[in-house]
């Protein structure tokens, strides 16, 4: 009799997956202010057919912060029910306190997204130890595998390379990391976390190839640039870093 599969099999599987070019989905809206859910649905499948490995919703281009619960929500049912499994979607969560962002998790996993990134709460006060507990708390009851978002010159706040391992020692649920900063600081985030972590940068794509040297397993770039970085990516990984490097200087302006 086979096994049933348990929860820590379900996301180790989960991880092995995540690498690649996750584009963040832009909200698109109608002439009424209302969401399109037919600009919504081009948009799905024009990333999935320039190669995406994944698909991200609900981050700082999607511009969540400025949408109510329930907008946030029928983006992630959209998208999910466009995407119909064919790549990893992931969900960036960006209540305001630990119950709300729980019940964000609960519903993503429900509609399902194959993983969750968690932005920190707005109180840019709040030390390493606090927001070490207000991620743990939502961690520790997601039944899908939880990223962190950090972006302290965006948002206001966020963790330390030391934190980061903190954390995931304290809840090994959270095992991903979507950073926003140049390669240098992915490189010493990789080596404090010792592989702790899947890692993937943002900043629509920026340093692409420095960061993938440095040690991400992938990039979270903007819609508009998603074909180029597919191609850098899959050149990189085939061992051909000469021609990633050509890609991605001969697009650089656009990119940038």
């Amino acid at each position: 009799m086979t096994a049933m599969m348990t929860n820590a099999d379900k996301h180790a599987d989960i991880l092995a997956d995540i690498r690649g070019i996750y584009p963040m989905l832009y909200a698109f809206f109608d002439d009424h202010g209302g969401l399109d859910r037919a600009a919504m649905r081009r948009q799905v499948d024009a990333c999935i057919d320039a190669g995406c490995h994944g698909l991200a919703v609900g981050g700082l281009a999607t511009e969540t912060n400025k949408m109510s619960t329930e907008e946030r929500r029928t983006l992630v049912e959209w998208v999910a029910e466009q995407n119909v499994g064919r790549v990893p979607l992931s969900v960036t969560i960006a209540e305001n306190n630990v119950d709300s962002q729980t019940a964000a998790v609960r519903h993503a996993a429900e509609t399902g997204v194959a993983w969750v990134v968690l932005q920190p709460p707005p109180v840019r006060g709040a030390s390493e130890d606090e927001l070490i507990r207000f991620y743990g708390a939502v961690a520790d009851a997601s039944p899908v595998p939880v990223g962190i978002q950090n972006a302290p010159e965006y948002i206001g706040i966020g963790l330390s390379n030391a934190g980061f391992a903190t954390l995931n020692r304290n809840h090994p649920n959270v095992s991903i990391i979507k950073a926003e900063g140049p390669a240098t600081y992915i490189s010493g985030l990789a080596a404090a976390t010792n592989g702790a972590y899947k890692l993937l940068n943002g900043r629509n794509g920026l340093e692409h190839v420095d960061s993938l040297r440095a040690g991400c397993d992938g990039m979270v770039p903007g819609v508009e640039t998603i074909d180029l970085h597919v191609a850098v990516f899959e050149a990189f990984i085939s061992g051909n870093e000469e021609e990633a490097d050509r890609i991605f200087a001969q697009n650089l302006p656009l990119i940038s």
